[in-house]
């Protein structure tokens, strides 16, 4: 697509030539195969996001692998989230680097739906707020309204795991 190869060449004169994720190899006829991504590859990709994200609206992410009934993103926020409530998907986060504050539970202000079973919003009102550093795991189960806020100058990296709760 035209535009697609027009907005890459945008982003290479941005920030220069990056490399892609290097592809994940299973063979699924082989026993005991797995995905693996190790703490270097992924903070590699993470320096990438935040490329993008200060070339960008402060926030990157990308998929790492898409499974049957879940799937594995990487996520750089430099700014606050929208409120995110996913009805089928729980999201499993592990903080990679940096830190935030994680706001869960309460009510969704200015809820829209931007697709089926997915809610977006300006914020919650009488959530709870957790406070996120490196190393952190964090089970948000589905359907609970959730939002990251990142105050100045703090970043925050994170592996994703969403994950189908219903069918």
């Amino acid at each position: 697509m035209e535009l697609d190869r027009v907005s890459a060449e945008i982003l290479r004169a941005v920030i220069g030539n990056e490399p892609e994720p290097a592809p994940v190899r299973t063979r699924k006829d082989e026993p005991g195969s797995a995905d693996h991504w190790t703490p270097p590859v992924l903070l590699e990709r993470g320096a990438y996001l935040r490329k993008l994200a200060q070339a960008g609206s402060g926030e990157a992410g990308e998929t790492l692998k898409q499974y049957p009934r879940h799937c594995a993103m990487l996520s750089f926020r430099g700014r606050n989230g929208e409120v995110e409530v996913h009805k089928e998907f729980a999201d499993l986060f592990v903080v990679l680097s940096g830190s935030a504050s994680l706001v869960t539970g309460g009510t969704v202000v200015n809820a829209r739906e931007i697709k089926p079973g997915e809610i977006r919003g300006d914020s919650i009102e009488g959530g709870k707020v957790q406070e996120l550093r490196q190393h952190d795991v964090i089970h948000v189960p589905a359907g609970t309204p959730h939002q990251f806020l990142v105050s100045g100058e703090k970043t925050v990296l994170s592996l994703v795991m969403k994950i189908q709760e219903s069918d």
